[in-house]
């Protein structure tokens, strides 16, 4: 059991699953020329990766047995079947989880079978395949234990038809507005379009768990010093740079208002049409490009940097260590993650942007579908996005806490400057915990 200390967490959620969990048979299995494959997703996206999937099963004579479910469950169907020594072939897993599943074994070293692979892996994205190694001490150096299902670089972008309607000038594609200009523009898009005597338009609308990073980031905070050892969320830039995010809805007015977002979310109201600056990341294309307005990519504003910055998702596809046949295992992977006619399928559906250099130094050329600036997103993944840091450490904990009692600051109900330093600590306690059990499950396993 010691080998699988860090699951114990997870496990009473489990719990009350094992009895389905047991009932749907073991997960691996047994045959040579059968691989079973579980991931998660949209309806869509679970249809998309089945078709890639049966283009697999066509090329290589090997049967594929999916178990797919949607995101809210798929966590604790996977912890489910790790505890109970059922880990499927191939799987998708969480980047936070990265470290823990390579540390305790439940991931298989796959580097050999890259090595000699025919599949174009050595063009997807090196951060992408580098986020995946780990060398037992440190992640991004050493063997690969996965590979990237893809990179979501979570832009930003505009409402085109607002903007026009409203007689605002559009952002340039490649220069970021600095915050000061970022507020003009919103303050210049809030306001009563229908003629109702109501706002029915805001400039913006901040996901503060997703877009938070851009702003701390450009603004030369972050969440961890560079050895990934020390809370930093108490210092002048960060502070700064959260108080400008609640600034924008409990000053300045330029974000729909509590009551505004009881009946209609920020998101809703995007669909709407009402929101001008709003992320736009690839999972959602498929979606945005059936509303009625018209829409395309931009830097996010940047702050005392003067450079944009903004996060970086990632899935990895693994290979249980107990697979037994890892060979054909890894090449599946790897077939998801670069195989140009998967890709193309993948792709082509608007579920993700593509995973290699090749096959995105086109697709950036296709303006017949929106966006039309897709060259944003590739600057994302190739300049100013990165990894947020919880997907780099051995538990994600510690970031949880700081949005744990976070919604008073952001209704203006609590100094921004002392939540901080009363949260800097407990995140701290939350990290050198994860540190620990990091060094505990390293001597277990040595």
């Amino acid at each position: 059991m010691r080998r699988r200390r860090f699951l114990t967490g997870a496990a009473a959620g489990a719990a009350a699953i094992t009895g389905a969990a047991t009932g749907c048979g073991n997960l691996q299995s047994g045959d040579p020329n059968t691989l079973t494959f579980m991931f998660r997703g949209s309806t869509e996206e679970r249809d998309v990766f089945s078709r890639a999937v049966q283009l697999f099963q066509d090329r290589e004579g090997v049967q594929v047995d999916i178990i797919s479910t949607n995101a809210d469950q798929y966590a604790t169907k996977l912890q489910t079947a790790i505890l109970g020594g059922r880990t499927p072939d191939v799987f998708y897993f969480d980047a936070t989880m990265a470290t823990a599943y390579m540390t305790n074994g439940v991931l298989a070293d796959i580097t050999p079978y890259v090595e000699s692979t025919d599949l174009p892996v050595e063009d997807i994205w090196d951060a992408g395949v580098d986020l995946y190694r780990f060398d037992g001490d440190q992640r991004g150096t050493g063997p690969i234990y996965g590979m990237p299902k893809d990179l979501g670089p979570f832009s930003f972008g505009y409402n085109k038809t607002l903007f026009e309607e409203m007689g605002v000038e559009p952002p340039d594609p490649d220069v970021p507005l600095d915050w000061d200009e970022f507020l003009d523009r919103c303050a210049q898009l809030t306001g009563d379009r229908s003629g109702n005597g109501q706002v029915d338009t805001w400039g913006t609308s901040v996901n503060i768990g997703a877009e938070i990073h851009a702003y701390l980031w450009s603004n030369g905070a972050d969440w961890l010093d560079e050895d990934l050892r020390t809370v930093t969320v108490d210092t002048p830039e960060f502070i700064e740079a959260l108080q400008y995010v609640v600034d924008l809805r409990e000053v300045h007015e330029v974000t729909p208002s509590i009551n505004d977002t009881e009946g209609l979310d920020g998101y809703q109201r995007w669909l709407r049409g009402q929101i001008g600056f709003f992320p736009i990341a690839p999972w959602d294309l498929t979606l945005y490009r059936t509303l009625d307005f018209e829409f395309d990519l931009c830097p996010y504003p940047a702050g005392a940097t003067g450079t944009p910055a903004t996060f970086v998702g990632s899935l990895g596809i693994g290979v249980a260590a107990n697979s037994a046949t890892p060979d054909k295992a890894a090449e599946l992977a790897m077939f998801l993650a670069c195989d140009p006619e998967a890709q193309e399928i993948i792709v082509g559906e608007g579920q993700t942007i593509p995973n290699t250099r090749t096959h995105a130094a086109e697709w950036v050329k296709d303006t017949s579908v929106e966006p039309q600036n897709k060259q944003e997103y590739i600057d994302i993944v190739e300049d100013y996005g990165r990894f947020v840091q919880d997907m780099l450490t051995y538990t994600p904990e510690w970031l949880n806490a700081f949005h744990t009692n976070l919604q008073p600051v952001l209704e203006g109900r609590r100094d921004v400057g002392e939540y901080l330093a009363e949260t800097q600590p407990v995140m701290q306690s939350f990290l050198d915990a994860g540190h620990e059990q990091f060094r505990i499950d390293q001597e277990a396993n040595s």
